[in-house]
């Protein structure tokens, strides 16, 4: 990704690269240092056809850092104010998706491996699904976060 601004809750990580061409690289991934919070949950998507689109809901409160192994794959996020979508292709970088982000994965290369990882165990309660649902909670949370910086 190009454009260095991203959207509120959201930011690429780089992370340390260690190696060369005739010996090949090391990613070394550190909870609380290179992802910013304890790892607890890893999932990974695979086999995806490039013609389908995955996400489509939002977090409350988990946060994630999405990394794709091999291929490359492209991630929209979201908020009610904005859109932009990011892709990965490096998996010396991740990208970063906080609170109340709405995110879906799509244009997934053959072969593609998206690796997750996850502040918190899976709890369908803090999913958000349904993209009208989203929009009102995600307007008050961020207006909420701007009244508060005022």
């Amino acid at each position: 990704m190009k454009n260095n601004r991203m959207l509120p809750n959201t930011r690429m990580i780089q992370f340390r690269d260690i190696g060369d061409s005739k010996l090949g690289h090391l990613t070394p991934l550190e909870a609380e240092g290179d992802i910013p919070f304890p790892i607890r949950r890893v999932y990974y998507i695979t086999r995806v056809p490039r013609d389908m689109t995955r996400g489509f809901h939002s977090h409350r409160q988990l946060e994630q850092v999405l990394i794709c192994l091999h291929g490359s794959v492209k991630i929209r996020v979201k908020t009610p104010f904005e859109e932009q979508v990011v892709e990965l292709s490096n998996p010396a970088e991740g990208l970063f998706i906080g609170h109340m982000v709405w995110r879906e994965m799509f244009d997934f290369s053959d072969g593609a491996v998206l690796m997750v990882l996850a502040s918190e165990h899976y709890s369908e309660l803090d999913y958000i699904r349904c993209y009208d649902d989203y929009e009102v909670e995600a307007i008050s949370y961020f207006q909420s976060k701007i009244e508060m910086r005022e």
